[in-house]
């Protein structure tokens, strides 16, 4: 069922397209104005976008603009009540399918979403069915996608077919794993995909926050509860109400507060600050850590209650180190990612910077994986990224420890300098020609003595220059 967004200031013309399209089969959200819809396209895919051109704030053609940077294949129909060339010329410019004219024809809106969803399912790969942003996203090449939550690894697999049944659960889940794995987004696929989805998701760094602060922001304070407090203030948690809460770095929150959320989780209800009545929410609650909680409840800096009571369903975020399978798959997705962002016409990552991308351990995860090629996009002078633009200064510092020099003696440098370039080339043709008379001229076999891809000493034997007589048997 193809999932449509109306966008449009005007009530009656969201409630009139809202009843007729629901009753012929779609599923069917509205918005007030731009702003209000782009964050709802940010929180769940949508197959057409039905937006008045128009608009306070943010108007349609901007909100065009904004989706597309994320989801491109989202259909634009254009609302106008000005049937102008230039109007239309101008959403059109902007990737709209069509627009519509006020005052219009139901039955025409109808036609031209159908005509629209039409020529994208004649377009979308193998497989690709209508309605199906509306169920698990693609990144391409039928990879699995929730959010930018990307991944092929049996790891990632196991993670997708979890997501859908904790979004239809109404228990609490609790995400764990080290930095940089993608928690949150887990946090925010769940949330997307859940029942709650068109209602506030509300990210809390419980480690970001100072202690002294720390309740007054989950829980909200009244006027006069202490200098400076002057007027009413809404919690996260109140804010959240009828969403979902996401406690990032639960483990950080402090024994005091732990002792609040706990009633929070139990009867739904809490304190402001300087309040003398109880607010009643209704919210959802997701956290994730880097901790080990279960050492904490041993060591007493953690309830041993609200540990229970927030890991009912338990996710696991593996570190990339452990799905090595999923890098190149991020790689090329970030890569196109910035270089759609920073307008650089870099198109692929060549095998060798691949290769040392495989080899690195990546201690920020996918978080770091992202930093590197958005920088690599940022210094690469060609349409290719090649090593030299990869800033990989943690894994050849950890490579000079895994591989000191041969002697064990102290590396000098003369006053002069050295030409390191020169250095590194020379040892490596050493390294590669022993190879290669070791395994008799073969390219395949000296690869593998030296623990690189056999693509990595094509690569190798291309820059190096080696003449036939080396690649004999």
């Amino acid at each position: 069922m193809p999932r449509l967004l109306i966008v449009d200031d005007e009530q009656g013309i969201r409630e009139m397209l809202e009843i007729y399209l629901q009753r012929e089969g779609y599923e069917v959200m509205t918005a007030a104005d731009g702003e209000t819809a782009l964050a709802c396209c940010k929180k769940m895919p949508f197959d057409v976008v039905i937006a008045d051109i128009k608009m306070p704030r943010m108007d349609g053609i901007s909100l065009l603009n904004k989706v597309k940077e994320f989801s491109p294949e989202t259909i634009f129909l254009m609302i106008t009540a000005f049937a102008s060339f230039e109007t239309a010329k101008e959403s059109m410019k902007k990737e709209a399918y069509d627009y519509i004219t006020k005052p219009f024809d139901v039955e025409e809106v109808k036609k031209k979403i159908e005509a629209a969803l039409a020529q994208r399912a004649e377009q979308a790969p193998a497989g690709r069915e209508l309605g199906a942003l509306s169920k698990i996203p693609h990144a391409g090449d039928g990879v699995p996608q929730f959010e930018h939550l990307l991944g092929a690894s049996p790891e990632m697999k196991k993670i997708f077919d979890i997501i859908p049944r904790a979004a239809t659960s109404k228990t609490n889940v609790l995400i764990t794993g080290e930095s940089g794995t993608g928690k949150e987004l887990v946090a925010k696929a769940i949330h997307a995909q859940s029942p709650r989805s068109a209602l506030p998701f509300v990210p809390i760094n419980c480690g970001g926050i100072p202690e002294a602060l720390l309740e007054s922001e989950l829980f909200g304070y009244k006027k006069g509860a202490f200098t400076g407090a002057t007027i009413n203030k809404k919690g996260f948690f109140e804010v959240a109400d009828g969403g979902t809460v996401f406690l990032d770095e639960a483990g950080e929150l402090p024994l005091s507060l732990q002792v609040k959320l706990l009633r929070v989780v139990q009867e739904k209800t809490f304190m402001p600050v300087g309040g003398t009545e109880e607010v009643k929410v209704d919210v959802r609650i997701i956290s994730a850590t880097n901790k080990d909680l279960e050492k904490k409840v041993i060591e007493g800096t953690f309830r041993e209650d609200l540990y229970y009571r927030l890991n009912v369903i338990h996710l696991h975020m593996p570190p990339l180190r452990e799905r090595k399978d999923d890098i190149p798959l991020l790689a090329n997705f970030f890569l196109r990612k910035y270089a759609r962002e920073l307008g650089k016409q870099v198109t692929e990552i060549s095998s060798y910077s691949m290769d040392c991308l495989l080899q690195y351990s990546f201690p920020g995860n996918v978080r770091e994986l992202e930093n590197i090629i958005e920088k690599g996009v940022a210094l690469a002078n060609t349409s290719i990224m090649l090593p030299e633009s990869l800033e990989l200064s943690k894994f050849k510092a950890e490579e000079q420890e895994k591989f000191p020099t041969a002697d064990q003696k102290k590396v000098l440098i003369p006053p002069e300098g050295v030409q390191l370039d020169e250095i590194l080339e020379r040892y490596e043709k050493q390294y590669i020609t022993e190879a290669l008379q070791l395994s008799k001229g073969s390219i395949t076999g000296a690869a593998k003595l030296l623990g690189i891809s056999f693509r990595s000493m094509r690569y190798r034997l291309e820059k190096g220059k080696f003449n036939e007589q080396t690649l004999k048997p």
